[in-house]
């Protein structure tokens, strides 16, 4: 993989000038590394979040082998997908990431959908995150406190999270930028310290066969772990893959950091693949601690809604699992703080180009330079996306890790296909895969296209309309509303958007351009507003 900066990038870290070249000024406070734009892609992954928040849905679709492999599967793909967006992040570092690059390397109809998909999945993947982060809190509070562990009240503890993290993000990116420098050091301490805990304290473990080769079936298919066919095998098996894909999403967030980040062509790329890298191994260590400090299959199953803090206070004592539990809750609130800050710039870009009703607000930018109004977008919407969690936990939350996938990674994947569909035609910018790039992007459009499909399927019994014990409560809500977004966001385009929305569009001359940085530098307040809306 070249490393090597081409005749477009060549002549030292110009941000400002390579974003002239985009088409936009530079409005947004420049003031991140690069340690700190692969930190917020590492916090929003959030091992700590992810894997523990989830964890019940691999364990009882697959048991520990869906753990264990399963996390090497999805972990090895979603590290091509990484390197293939890092390439073109490279090539357009932009807040628009995504959209940006669709738009670019194919047309405003490929830029439209990419950026719908884009900020659906931001905004899933944001309610999932926080709502986790509720039910380990409500599992903590209820250790120290007797709090309810009720749904009602993980929902109001949910609210008082998202409400904590929408303040900082209304801060100074400085804030937020310190935030996730000291988010990255207690991810790798914090894995590192459960991990020995978990090995060394509880009397009994599991054995290194049970973490691998151990099977679980709790979805009604079949008849438990009886008459498990391979068939049957294979379908849980891949069901209970969302637990590992959906905690590996959220890299985007170093391509919508770009401009906040020095040496962003280069900078932002290698923060996006190695955040992935690094998860995945630290992943793969935590997951294999907390399977083999497993006190029963039975009673993790009878348990299954909060598997793992029962699992610790099982194991350990109540003592030892507060502990954890509150390593898990700084570490989750980082992650939900984060994707809050990912997202809004998401928005913020979208509506600079006049894509989302209600652009002009959006669109603007506070005197500390950070987009507040996108920011209270988010954290409303986030919000609302886990009403269904209030009556049922599990398939809320489910549904929500669900569509976060199918939005992001359907996301994700747009650019790469036009990007192999230009083949040697393609300009890379400060880091590029050089010819690789032919047989990473073509793995990744298929493991993409495979995922979707899966994730799509119904993962319990009580989900299949035709089965005798189908409830609403279980029904697997991705599919219906992947779909109405398509209806939406696809009759929007044809009937109206294609009319107006042109893709980025410039902000205006290099002169304008360097007006309106003036402006903001001089602590104005604006929206960017380009020539042409």
């Amino acid at each position: 993989m070249s490393t090597e900066p081409t005749a477009e990038t060549r002549g030292g870290h110009d941000d400002e000038g390579m974003l002239h070249r985009l088409g936009y000024a530079q409005v947004l406070f420049r003031g991140m590394g690069g340690f700190e734009n692969f930190a917020i892609s590492f916090t929003i992954i959030s091992i700590l979040a992810g894997c523990l928040t989830s964890y019940y849905i691999a364990f009882g679709q697959g048991g520990p082998v869906a753990v264990t492999w399963g996390w090497l599967l999805v972990g090895a793909m979603s590290t091509i997908v990484a390197l293939a967006m890092a390439e073109i992040a490279s090539a357009y570092p932009t807040a628009g990431g995504l959209y940006y690059w669709a738009s670019k390397l194919g047309s405003p109809a490929w830029g439209w959908f990419t950026g719908w998909f884009n900020l659906i999945g931001q905004i899933a993947v944001t309610a999932a995150i926080g709502y986790g982060l509720a039910t380990f809190g409500t599992a903590l509070l209820n250790f120290w406190f007797d709090y309810p562990n009720e749904k009602e009240y993980i929902y109001l503890l949910y609210a008082i999270f998202l409400a904590a993290a929408a303040v900082l993000n209304l801060m100074h990116v400085s804030i937020t930028s310190l935030l996730n420098r000291i988010s990255a050091y207690w991810h790798i301490v914090g894995v590192l310290v459960i991990v020995g805990i978990l090995l060394l304290v509880p009397d009994k473990h599991q054995s290194l066969g049970y973490a691998f080769g151990e099977t679980v079936n709790a979805t009604g298919f079949g008849a438990g772990n009886e008459n498990f066919g391979s068939f049957l095998f294979i379908y849980v098996f891949l069901t209970g893959l969302l637990m590992a894909q959906y905690t590996i999403t959220g890299f985007d967030a170093s391509a919508h950091l770009a401009e906040e980040t020095r040496n962003a062509s280069r900078s932002a790329a290698i923060g996006m693949y190695m955040s992935v890298v690094v998860s995945v191994v630290f992943g793969f260590i935590l997951l294999l601690a907390v399977t083999l400090a497993i006190p029963s299959t039975q009673g993790a199953i009878d348990n299954i809604a909060f598997l793992v803090p029962w699992s610790w206070a099982e194991s350990m004592g109540q003592g030892w699992a507060e502990f954890l539990l509150f390593i898990c809750v700084i570490a989750q609130f980082f992650c939900v703080t984060a994707s809050i800050t990912s997202a809004s710039r998401m928005l913020f870009a979208f509506s600079r180009d006049g894509a989302v009703p209600g652009h002009r607000l959006w669109r603007q930018v506070g005197k500390n330079r950070v987009p507040q109004t996108a920011v209270l977008a988010i954290v409303v919407l986030s919000a609302l996306v886990m009403v269904p969690a209030y009556w049922n936990y599990l398939v809320g939350y489910l549904v929500g890790t669900g569509i976060a996938v199918i939005g992001l990674y359907i996301a994700f994947i747009l650019p790469v296909i036009l990007r192999f569909r230009l083949g040697d035609r393609f300009e890379p910018g400060a880091w590029s895969l050089g010819a690789h790039y032919k047989w990473i992007d073509l793995v990744a459009i298929v493991w993409v296209a495979f995922i979707t499909l899966i994730f799509l399927l119904p993962p319990y019994k009580a989900s299949v309309p035709w089965e005798d014990e189908f409830t609403w409560e279980a029904l697997n809500y991705a599919p219906i509303l992947v779909g109405a977004a398509l209806l939406l966001f696809g009759g929007w385009y044809v009937l109206s958007a294609h009319k107006w929305f042109k893709g980025p569009v410039r902000q205006g001359t290099e002169e304008e351009l360097e007006r309106i940085e003036r402006e903001y530098r001089g602590g104005g307040t604006a929206s960017t507003t380009s020539p042409a809306r």
